[in-house]
């Protein structure tokens, strides 16, 4: 079973990664980029102090970046339990793929999709009542999901339990968040 699943991971992938058009290869490969989204990221922070007073900003802040490094931790100790080959290096399909990226480093989860997933989540639940428009940081976290497969670095496999990590690592540490919240107030 488990052998199925991955083949038709990898068939999904190769049939997502060629939906990819050359015009936008340098769009993905720029948007794949970390780097490029740290004004997001301190956007965030400001989001915070625009809707909470000092002490409960910073404490949002905290769990945040708390939030965000375990779930870091989490998929780098899972990247080398499960040592999944990435496609760009997997010599059974790297010859017919689109690729545009190549690290060397394993698959199985991706870090730029829980990273996003668990940034966009906790920020949104935090957030929520304050902001109606701050469901839209789902669009970035799954664009950003998406441009792993476009730039040839992740199976489709790797973004859904990426994702889900995100999120459940995000509501893990709201539930914590909010036990501690009230002395904020």
């Amino acid at each position: 079973m488990l052998d199925q699943l991955k083949q038709w991971d990898r068939e999904l992938f190769v049939y997502l990664n060629g939906l990819g058009i050359e015009e936008y290869d340098n769009f993905w490969i720029w948007f794949t980029q970390i780097r490029h989204w740290i004004p997001l990221y301190i956007l965030f922070f400001f989001l915070f102090f625009l809707a909470f007073h000092k002490k409960k900003a910073i404490y949002s802040s905290v769990f945040l970046l708390l939030s965000w490094v375990a779930t870091f931790g989490l998929t780098s100790l899972t990247k080398h339990l499960v040592s999944r080959m990435r496609p760009n290096n997997n010599p059974d399909i790297n010859q017919i793929i689109r690729i545009l990226q190549e690290p060397t480093n394993f698959s199985f989860f991706s870090g730029h999709t829980s990273s996003a997933f668990v940034l966009a989540t906790f920020v949104i639940l935090v957030l929520r009542k304050t902001y109606k428009w701050i469901w839209l940081l789902y669009i970035w976290a799954i664009m950003l999901s998406l441009s792993r497969i476009f730039v040839g670095v992740h199976y489709p496999g790797d973004l859904f339990v990426g994702g889900l990590v995100g999120v459940i690592m995000a509501w893990i540490f709201y539930k914590i968040y909010l036990k501690y919240e009230y002395r904020f107030y």
